[in-house]
């Protein structure tokens, strides 16, 4: 397996402004949320990218890639039906290839000197096969993620085989279908945003399409079609094939949730060159704010 193309999802209607929003990157330059993830995908050797957008939004966002924009293709979701449909919308661009995946809205910083989309990369192609970034979370973060579960590689500790995946899972489901031997009690296995896709899960995505058009009115266009969504997919990829799961040794921050851009902002300075005059102002902010608190 060799994974030369990828597919950015950035076409949420309620998110679309987020991947061009500016933050300053860990080199000290400021880039869109969108070029980050651009690079990200470069740093993994990625020769050609998919961007799945809102129709009209093309431009924009060939703007906020800068010098990347050459190696940009857009797609427009053409009507909102959901996370799984849209990456599906990308089928004949990534053909009959495995490709990397990265959500539009989350920014990944490594601990490694390797980035996140290379560890990833490295694994599907080594154990060749489909291969989910997945990071050990809290039960009450479960509303805002897919979760797996399975059991550990032999040999490995942070490599584990999927043989179920369930969408935003209850707790109470979660205990019940997705404990993994070796965590810590309440924490599980959720998604990273980050996926090396096989084609099988576009085969798995056109016939949930598919079926879902048959049970319409054949005479009119969907009426409120059921969002499709990629963890129905890869619930059914992992019945089919080897499916494993990369527990990443970095964190990712979803810059959609309130307060999500300053957090990512602040794990990128503190990882970055400018560290030191980054945790030099914070020290100088909080004891400006506790001086002025006890005055």
């Amino acid at each position: 397996m060799h994974i030369t193309k990828a597919v950015i999802t950035a076409a949420g209607r309620h998110q679309r402004a987020l991947p061009m929003q500016t933050l300053t990157d860990r080199d000290g330059t400021e880039k869109s949320v969108l070029a980050i993830l651009v690079e990200e995908a470069i740093s993994a050797g990625i020769d050609e990218i998919a961007v799945v957008v809102a129709p009209g939004d093309e431009g924009p966002y060939a703007a906020a890639v800068g010098v990347h924009a050459g190696r940009l293709h857009f797609i427009s979701q053409t009507e909102p039906r959901g996370y799984g449909h849209a990456i599906y919308c990308a089928k004949a661009f990534v053909g009959d290839a495995p490709f990397l995946h990265l959500v539009g809205d989350h920014l990944y910083v490594s601990a490694e000197t390797q980035s996140c989309a290379q560890q990833l990369v490295a694994v599907a192609e080594a154990e060749n096969c489909a291969v989910s970034a997945v990071q050990a979370t809290r039960e009450n973060l479960l509303p805002y993620y897919g979760t797996v579960g399975g059991k550990r590689v032999p040999g490995r500790k942070d490599l584990y085989e999927i043989d179920t995946v369930i969408e935003k899972p209850t707790p109470t489901e979660a205990e019940l279908r997705l404990i993994v031997p070796g965590l810590r009690v309440g924490h599980y296995l959720c998604f990273f945003g980050m996926h090396v896709l096989t084609p099988t899960v576009m085969e798995i995505l056109e016939s949930r399409i598919k079926n879902q058009e048959s049970a319409g009115d054949p005479k009119s266009e969907i009426q409120n079609p059921k969002s499709i969504t990629l963890s129905e997919a890869l619930a059914v990829l992992a019945a089919r094939e080897k499916y494993l799961a990369l527990e990443e040794r970095a964190l990712r921050y979803d810059v959609g949730v309130k307060y999500g851009l300053v957090m990512a902002q602040l794990a990128l300075a503190l990882s970055g060159n400018d560290r030191e005059e980054v945790l030099t102002r914070l020290v100088e902010m909080l004891a400006t704010r506790e001086l002025r608190r006890g005055a």
